[in-house]
Order: structure tokens, then sequence, then C-alpha cells
């Protein structure tokens, strides 16, 4: 399938999935959810009466809670976040740039649970939460075709804080700041269906007023690379996840910073006139400051 079939109906679901831990940045939380952007991650959908209409439901579990030196911060660790999340995205037939332009929205629904033992005491640490959570707006979205093969789009992303938040809470579905969340993505195809994609974002946090703290900036490198077979495109994919500056606030240590690398199987489904279909289960390697576990997601995306 060449690349310039594909955007035909291709909407990539932008969704948020906040996954809590207990360490790096404030209360171990990704401002962004990784594993969002895999197979055709340089696609937005075409230009439509409505728009398109994606939903992604998430799992993500985890059994370990590691420092900086990957040493168990508690013990009997297990901690769980199922997500479902609404995406809208619209493009217009305005341009910019040569590029098309458009907007979208992102609306969150989230199911967190934590517990554990903090090493060598009776203290346990648990705590669950189910509500809304920030939602994501995208004020604008430009997308370009380079070539028949090459797509190609940059995006702002700005997290508001509408989730619940309750600064007394272990785990909560908010996160009690902004997040401003530049991102560029993109997906080259060969004749013979061979695709590389990936995306470069980073997640620019403000204040927690509540708590007087700011965590650090965030960089994430999706991909995904893959053969194409008929409607089906197999291969693998992952992220790379590092904060690159400290945390700055009370009781903050070394600067918190996380790290993560995950990999795992991935599969989409394309077909005129049928929704695109993708799932991917990634498992976290090499974790710091924050949880370890797996992932897995299902997205579908229809454009009328």
């Amino acid at each position: 399938m060449k690349a310039s079939n594909l955007s035909v109906l291709i909407g990539i679901g932008a969704s948020l999935l906040a996954s809590h831990s207990a360490l790096a940045t404030e209360n171990g939380a990704p401002s962004t959810a990784p594993g969002i952007y895999g197979f055709s991650a340089g696609f937005m959908p075409p230009v439509t009466d409505i728009g398109n209409f994606s939903i992604r439901s998430s799992y993500y579990n985890a059994n370990k809670n590691l420092n900086a030196n990957g040493d168990e911060n508690l013990t009997d660790f297990s901690q769980s976040v199922k997500g479902l999340s609404l995406t809208y995205i619209k493009m217009t037939e305005k341009t910019f740039q040569n590029a098309s332009y458009g907007y979208g929205i992102v609306v969150p629904f989230l199911e967190l649970k934590i517990d554990g033992m903090v090493p060598n005491t009776p203290i346990n640490v648990n705590g669950k939460d189910t509500a809304l959570g920030d939602i994501q707006v995208i004020p604008y979205i430009l997308q370009w075709h380079p070539s028949p093969n090459l797509a190609t789009n940059t995006q702002l992303q700005i997290q508001i804080p509408t989730g619940h938040y309750d600064k007394n809470d272990t785990i909560t579905t908010g996160l009690n700041h902004y997040t401003f969340s530049p991102a560029f993505n993109f997906t080259y195809m060969t004749e013979s269906g061979f695709e590389v994609s990936s995306s470069f974002q980073l997640d620019i946090n403000t204040e927690n007023k509540d708590t007087n703290y700011t965590s650090g900036t965030e960089y994430r490198h999706e991909f995904a690379v893959g053969k194409n077979f008929d409607a089906w495109t197999l291969g693998l994919g992952g992220f790379y996840y590092k904060q690159l500056t400290d945390d700055k606030g009370p009781n903050v240590i070394d600067g918190n910073r996380a790290e993560a690398f995950a990999v795992g199987p991935e599969l989409s489904f394309f077909r005129p006139g049928l929704p695109f279909v993708s799932f991917h289960a990634y498992k976290e390697l090499d974790a710091k400051n924050r949880t370890q576990g797996y992932t897995a997601a299902l997205l579908v995306s229809q454009s009328f």
C-alpha cells in the first residue's frame, strides 16, 4: 500500500494516559503517556465534513518501583492503570507554510490503583482513583506530504488540569499543572511496503501550586518498524523516555530524573472505507526513578 493511499482515512489518536508511579516527576507520573504514536505516526486524518473520532483503550501494569540505581523503592509493589481516551481531530482546508492545518482534543478517563510496602518498615503505600483525567487540547496540527511515500506533521498539545486532584491522596487522575508538548512525527513507506514511523516530543511542565513542585522537562521518542501485508502492517514498536532536567520543589533528591525504554510487537489494519485499527504490547526495560512494567493498547479511528 502506498503512503498516499493511507491518508484517506487514518487518524492518529493522540490520547492521554497518565501512568502514575511513586518517583521522578511529581508522584512519578509522566506528564503525557508514552506509546501513542506507532505505525502511521506521520499521517493525520483527511479533510472531511465532520472530522475524525478515535477511541483508545489501554492497560498498564507494573510490579517494580525503582530508584536511580535500579533498586526497588517499594516491596510487594503493584500498580495498574486502565485508560479509555476519546479523541477528536479536525483537519481543515486552511494551509500554512504549505501544510494543512488542523486541531483536536483528547478526553481521558482513568482507573488507577497502587499498592506497596516501604522496605524494612510496616508502612503500606496504597490508593486508587477513578475519574476524568487531564484533558489535552491541540490548538494546531500542521501536516505535510513532501513526497508520495513520506508524511510528516508537527503539533502543539496543551494538557490542562481538569482531572481529580488532592495533594493528600496517594494517586490521582489529575496532575494539577499545565504541560506544553511540541511534537514532530513522520512516516516513510517504501514501494515494497516497508514502514518506518517515529515521533519526537517534549513535555514542558508548569508548577503545581498546591505543592510548589515543578516536574522537569521530559523527552520521548516513539518508533515503529514493520512490513505491510495487504491491509495489515506487522512489526516492532516502542519508546525511549528520558527526563532532561531536574525536578524542583520540596524534598527533591538528585533531581529525580526518570528514564525507561520499552519495546514489543505492534500490529495495524487499514482498508479504505473501514476504520483504522492498531494494537501494541510493550515491555519496559532499564527503568530509573519510576515504575517498570508492561502496557497494551488498542486504537480504533474513523473519519466522517
